[in-house]
Formats: structure tokens, C-alpha cells, sequence
């Protein structure tokens, strides 16, 4: 017997009928003789006519509130799953995150999980009983509903497969497992069976959809073993989201993954002194604007320089209205911005150990005639900046360049 935690997306709980077929996929599990706990996301859709609801009564809302509107999207599936279930005559029943409890801390609308006492739903497990949990929400440390972020159903999934120390975590979507590339774009894209949690967590923070970044970085820190399967093709093996140990055979790349939100600021002919990276990068630090990949060059008189940088497309007019605030502290002679960008990273833990990965990526785009305009790399990944309009040329040819196509 193993224990399992099932989880199932928005649009796999889309619909009354979805939801039962949800169900029958836990009596499955649970006539296999598994002990089982589902955490289930508000109906697709839900969330985004609730979030709605909040702007249109206070565009500047309190995020107390928010929260405790938003998070009703998931009380209504644990309920009607739980319905569901007893229909089939498996013994289950709902719980929000206050219930367990799911203590988080006090970030409104992005709340990060502290603790979960699982003691009570671990008797109720065994007596046989189905939970069938709240995901995104927990509780602060004032007794209010919070939430997670979008995407904190993949969150709350491996926290509790943490929690109740689940032999697997099995992450139901719309897709039947990991692949190569977007098979949307790249046709020969293939499904990978096993991803290693670094090229996962890689592939998630670049711009894959697959899996929130924060269940992917939960997962690896408490070595959940994550499986993500289609809710459509359950009998459809799905990919394994694993130790690097479990992968015997380490392929040079595993994956390529592509970001369209991204957004490039240059400043020109900035002061060349000591100190002036920080003063330009601090206001934006002090706005909550992340900035990613990075690049210097000495201007062309040679006594100044260009600093490049991204940042997220949402962020870039913000970004531009900081600096141009402080342009005359910050010494720089002009701005130039473009969001017409896309990030295409190639992922591998074999990368570690083989040279010429940037190489075959470097040659790939050049034979293509795709100039590369950002260099950024890692352990384990390579990333660069190029025009948007290139985005699905640059990700086929990289996909042949590297041996990834289907046979």
C-alpha cells in the first residue's frame, strides 16, 4: 500500500462532469488499496471572475479581503468532490486550509507555508477516510484566510505530500507529462519520462507552465517525488519529477524553454565608477522589479559604459518611469527600451560534465541568421535574449541542433 497525494487542476475539475470523472480517478486509486489525499484548484476560471469581483469593487483592495474571496473558488470544488466521492461510496471529506491547518505567514496574495499539522487528517487516513483539500489557501498568523499565488495549488500539493510524507505526488493537468520543448510550436517535441528536479525548477522559472516554480523548488528541498499526468489520459504514462540518482542515463540537454515576458532595458553612456551598478539597480530593488540577465559593454569613447538589462515585461514601463526619475543622479545620457523580446534557454544536468553546449547553441541561431542580443548561463542552462518575431525559427532549430526531435 502506498500513499499517494492526487492533485488536480482547474481544468480538470472544469466542469460537473469533470469533476466526477476526478472522482472515479480517486476510487481508483483508493480500490488499489493506496491511501489517498487530493488537493484540488478552484473550476477553471473561477479564480479570475473572483479577482475580478475585487477590482471591480476596490481597484486598490485590501489584500485581507482578496484573499478571502479568492479562496472560495476551492471551497466550492473540495465540496462537490467530496460529493462526488461519497456518490461512488468512498468515505470523504472536505478540508480548507484552516482546518488542517496550513499555517503561513502574513503576505496576502503571495503567503508562503510555515507549518502543517497533519495530526488530525492522518486519523481520519487511517480509518480509511479520503481528504479532500483546499489548495492555494492556508491561514495567517492572525487567524486570516491567505493565499499563495497563482499556481499555489502545486504548492499546497507538495506541502502536504511533504507533510504527510507521501510516497508520491501525483500532479494532474491538462497535459500528459513534461516535453522537450512547447509541442504547440516544435511538432517533433517529445515527452521526457524523468526530469531531474534542478532542470525542472530550470524549465519552470524560464517560462514552462507545467509546474509552479515554488512546488518545484518545495519538492526538491523535501525530495517529494512529483509525477505530472494528463486527468484526460490517465492510463497514459506521465514524467517523473525525480532525484538526479534516479536518472541513469543524463541526457546533454533535456529540454528547451522559452519566456515572451521579457522586456529590455539599455542605458547609455552610463558614469563608468565604482558604485554606479548599485545606485541604478537599488531604486529598482526598492520598486519590487526583478531584474534578470545582465550585460555591461565601455561605451564607444571608451570612457563610459552601456549596461544592459531584463526585466518582466509587466514591470517595464514602471522600470522606465524609476529611472528616468533619477536619470541626473544616476548619470546616464539615454534610455532605450524594448519589449519586442523572448528569452530561449536549453536546460541539462549534463551540462556539467560536456563543453560546446553554448556552442552548438551559438552556431544553431547564427546558420539561422538570429542575432543574440543577451548572454546569460548557469551549472546547468544557457539563456539568450533575441527578437521576439525569431522565437519559433530559434526554438525548432535548437531542438534539431541538439538530437531532442522525435523519431
Amino acid at each position: 500500500m502506498a500513499r499517494i497525494v492526487m492533485k488536480f487542476g482547474g481544468t480538470s475539475v472544469g466542469d460537473i462532469e469533470r469533476i466526477k470523472n476526478v472522482a472515479q480517478l480517486v476510487k481508483k486509486e483508493v480500490d488499489a488499496g493506496n491511501e489517498v489525499a487530493v488537493v484540488v484548484s478552484a473550476m477553471s476560471g473561477e479564480t479570475n471572475k473572483l479577482v475580478d469581483y475585487c477590482r471591480q469593487i476596490a481597484p486598490m483592495h485590501d489584500a485581507r479581503e482578496y484573499d478571502a474571496v479568492v479562496a472560495t473558488g476551492e471551497q466550492v470544488t473540495i465540496g462537490l468532490l467530496a460529493l462526488a466521492l461519497q456518490e461512488l461510496g468512498v468515505n470523504a471529506r472536505s478540508w480548507c486550509g484552516w482546518q488542517i491547518p496550513i499555517r503561513t505567514d502574513d503576505a496576502h496574495g503571495k503567503a508562503r507555508i510555515l507549518d502543517i499539522d497533519t495530526t488530525l487528517m492522518l486519523e481520519r487516513m487511517a480509518q480509511g477516510q479520503v481528504p479532500v483539500i483546499a489548495g492555494f489557501q492556508g491561514i495567517g498568523p492572525d487567524n486570516r484566510i491567505t493565499t499563495l499565488g497563482r499556481g499555489g495549488s502545486d504548492t499546497s500539493a507538495v506541502a502536504m505530500a511533504a507533510a504527510l510524507k507521501a510516497d508520491l505526488c501525483d500532479i494532474y493537468t491538462d497535459v500528459d507529462g513534461v516535453y522537450t520543448t512547447d509541442p504547440r510550436i516544435v511538432p517533433k517535441a517529445r515527452k521526457l519520462h524523468k526530469i531531474t528536479y534542478e532542470e525542472m525548477l530550470e524549465s519552470a522559472s524560464l517560462g514552462a507552465k507545467v509546474l509552479q516554480t515554488r512546488s518545484v523548488e518545495m519538492a526538491m528541498k523535501h525530495r517529494v517525488r512529483l509525477q505530472v499526468r494528463s486527468t484526460f489520459a490517465p492510463d497514459t504514462p506521465g514524467t517523473l519529477v525525480c532525484d538526479e540518482d534516479e536518472i541513469v542515463e543524463k541526457e546533454l540537454v533535456s529540454g528547451i524553454a522559452y519566456s515572451r515576458d521579457e522586456a529590455k532595458i539599455t542605458l547609455v553612456k552610463v558614469a563608468d565608477r565604482p558604485g554606479v551598478a548599485a545606485s541604478i539597480f537599488g531604486p529598482l530593488t526598492a520598486g519590487n522589479i526583478n531584474v534578470d540577465m545582465i550585460v555591461q559593454n565601455v561605451s564607444d569613447d571608451g570612457k563610459a559604459t552601456d549596461l544592459t538589462f531584463t526585466v518582466a515585461k509587466g514591470d517595464l514601463q514602471r522600470a522606465v518611469k524609476l529611472l528616468e526619475d533619477n536619470k541626473e543622479s544616476l548619470g546616464f545620457q539615454s534610455l532605450m527600451a524594448d519589449s519586442n523580446v523572448v528569452k530561449i534557454s536549453v536546460i541539462g544536468v549534463g551540462m556539467r560534465s560536456h563543453a560546446g553546449v553554448a556552442q552548438t547553441m551559438f552556431q544553431a541561431l547564427a546558420d539561422k541568421s538570429i542575432n543574440i542580443q543577451v548572454i546569460s548561463t548557469s551549472e546547468i542552462k544557457v539563456s539568450v535574449l533575441i527578437a521576439e518575431d525569431y522565437t519559433e525559427l530559434a526554438l525548432r532549430a535548437l531542438h534539431t541542433a541538439y538530437g531532442l526531435d522525435a523519431a
